[in-house]
């Protein structure tokens, strides 16, 4: 059974009509290869003249919707395929790019080297008017015309004029070495739009392992998950780390990836997800896997925030790879996540990212905002000159807040990153322009973002702090380390790091009653009263008045002198009895109370001697008769 096509159909081709991009004829598309052939045979530099046409403030390009309405009638020129070209009577002559062709076999399509649009730049009005060229060179239309939308061109009939000087700046950029057009720098207002949408965090996250950066210990070069990742065997993973470290982000690299693979990936967050809505995607997972041969992938964001119960869910479609879990949690899966499911899942720790890693990542978005960095140790001023130069950036941002940005966010990227785009947002919507500086006048509607905007934005330092989490027992691990130590300074600061994090005040004074009788003891009995004292004082006056109070006692117990002697006997007492096998050994007789008579009469307290009735020490056995012998305090334990 044959087809037809357009050049079977006479109707057809007067519909299916395209132009010559030498020549610039208009012919059925069945005869363009052919015409090609011999129009750039006949004109090898490319430079043919456009045939007749009478003079136009632009050209519009026919739409199919036009086509089918009015349809052409071939012309006399268009029926010889374009073998003879007239010459132009004084219509516009439009600027293009010269180009050689070598001669090509019949059939062969050739495509000149057009210039190619600016990426990422609006569709110009009135594009298809250009300025005139040098007489007697012609070359075709760039495809940012041919592509342009019919309404965006008749829109550009009108204001045309408006942008006439833009055409010459865009010119100039695609005569640029490389052929790449200058990037222009967006307006202040522009930058505000884009900061107004999704969150940049969000926007800018990476999309590949290549642009992950921070984590080279977890997902670097030469690790084992970055081979695995990159051959897409994505084993049952948990990702464990600080907020803001890349879990979510790796979590979505690995999403990408998977997509490409025709691998379903499906996200659930265990703040709001259900177990219902679990077995639903187990469900469908069984049913893929069945039916297509297809894997999935099953995200689960603060999966600390399931229960045990909860977690037992996933054991079985884990164990026999109906889905590929990947979790993703703040807290120690020692204690959050089930051990059957760890078992099965390999752990994966995400570090705080380190100083440099927040900076490369605060320089992607400012590079993509368009924001120009100021470099202080350049005596030179950039801003002290006016221009009025599209290129010219609108927003400038110190590099020193750059900086500082970058270590008040603590690791934390989403904290950086927001507080970025905070800072970027409160100076542009209060309109904040350039005045005076060191005597310099600013040019109008430039907008400055200084270290002062960052911590304004921050407001404090960011802290990594969480009351319920591993960094509460860290914090108050490291505090009592450093008084067992006699370092008061290093105590100072965990005191500080724990109080300014949102530390409950009674909870440390608690800590260091401890701390006086176990690490201090009988070396200074004083220190028991000065932590109790503590104490009290917190519970009067709470905080922050408190803080000082504690302060003074973390100092006392660092400085006083240490004695672990009562603290180490006791837990030989404890091991004793603990390891001790069979019942434990009654009190001895003598040892024993008689408010009866009836105990009396069962011996108890006979031949107990009452030490103050004698005025020399006196010999007494006060142990079980199986311990006698055993010293706790010379670490001798039964």
């Amino acid at each position: 059974m044959e087809v037809s096509g357009p050049e079977d159909d006479p109707f057809l081709a007067q519909l299916h009509r395209v132009q010559c991009p030498v020549c610039q004829q208009a012919m059925p598309a069945a005869h363009i290869n052919s015409h090609l052939d011999r129009c750039l045979l006949l004109h090898p530099a490319g430079h043919a003249e456009p045939a007749a046409a009478p003079p136009r403030a632009k050209r519009r390009r026919p739409s199919e919707s036009s086509a089918l309405k009015q349809p052409a009638t071939p012309t006399a020129a268009e029926s010889s395929e374009g073998e003879a070209e007239e010459p132009d009577d004084g219509g516009e002559t439009e600027s293009r790019e010269s180009y050689d062709a070598p001669p090509t076999p019949s059939g062969a399509r050739l495509i000149p080297d057009f210039p190619v649009a600016r990426p990422g730049s609006p569709a110009r009005k009135g594009a298809g008017q250009r300025p005139a060229a040098a007489a007697g060179s012609a070359s075709p239309r760039s495809w940012d015309e041919a592509e342009a939308p019919e309404e965006e061109e008749a829109a550009g009939d009108a204001d045309g004029e408006e942008d006439a000087g833009r055409w010459d700046a865009d010119a100039a950029a695609f005569g640029a070495p490389g052929g790449r057009p200058h990037a222009r720098a967006p307006a202040a207002e522009e930058v505000r739009q884009m900061l107004e949408g999704k969150p940049l965090a969000d926007r800018l996250r990476p999309d590949t392992l290549q642009d992950f950066v921070g984590q080279g210990r977890a997902v670097g070069p030469e690790t084992l998950l970055r081979s695995l990742l990159e051959a897409n065997e994505v084993p049952s993973l948990i990702l464990w780390g600080p907020p803001g470290c890349g879990k979510t982000t790796l979590a979505h690299i690995i999403a990408n990836n998977s997509k490409k693979h025709s691998i379903r990936f499906v996200t659930l967050s265990a703040t709001s997800a259900k177990t219902t809505d679990v077995r639903d995607v187990i469900k469908q997972a069984q049913n893929e896997k069945s039916f297509f041969k297809r894997k999935t992938i099953l995200f689960i964001d603060e999966i600390h925030r399931f229960n045990k119960s909860q977690q037992d869910t996933f054991l079985p479609h884990v164990e026999c790879g109906t889905i590929t879990l990947i979790g993703a949690t703040t807290e120690n899966p020692s204690f959050q996540v089930n051990a059957a499911l760890l078992s099965r899942c390999r752990v994966i720790v995400l570090e705080k990212l380190p100083v440099e890693a927040v900076v490369t990542i605060l320089m992607r978005a400012i590079n993509s905002l368009g924001i120009h960095v100021l470099d202080s140790s350049r005596p030179a001023d950039p801003l002290s000159h006016s221009s009025n130069s599209s290129s010219e950036p609108s927003v400038f941002i110190e590099d020193k807040a750059v900086d500082t940005l970058a270590h008040l966010s603590d690791g934390d990227a989403r904290a950086g990153l927001n507080g970025l785009q905070l800072a970027v947002l409160a100076r542009l919507s209060a309109r904040k322009v350039f005045g005076k500086k060191t005597g310099q006048t600013y040019p109008p509607g430039r907008v400055l973002v200084t270290e002062g905007d960052v911590k304004e934005g921050l407001q404090r330092s960011h802290i990594l702090y969480d009351r319920a989490g591993e960094e509460h027992y860290n914090c108050i691990s490291a505090l009592h380390k450093a008084m067992r130590g006699s370092d008061q300074n290093a105590a100072l600061y965990w005191l500080g790091r724990m109080l300014e994090g949102g530390e409950d005040p009674l909870y440390v004074a608690r800590r260091l009653v401890r701390f006086a009788s176990e690490d201090v003891g009988l070396a200074d009995p004083s220190a028991l009263t000065q932590a109790v004292a503590a104490y009290q004082g917190c519970h009067f006056i709470g905080m922050p008045e408190c803080e000082v109070l504690l302060a003074q006692c973390v100092v006392y117990l660092a400085r006083a002198p240490k004695s672990i002697e009562v603290y180490s006997a006791y837990s030989n007492v404890k091991a004793c009895l603990r390891s001790h096998q069979g019942p434990l050994p009654p009190v001895p007789l003598h040892l024993r109370n008689a408010p009866t008579r009836l105990m009396k009469d069962l011996g108890y307290g006979q031949g107990y001697k009452y030490n103050p009735a004698y005025s020399e020490p006196v010999d007494q056995e006060y142990l079980p008769e199986e311990l006698r012998g055993v010293d706790f305090f010379k670490q001798r334990r039964c």
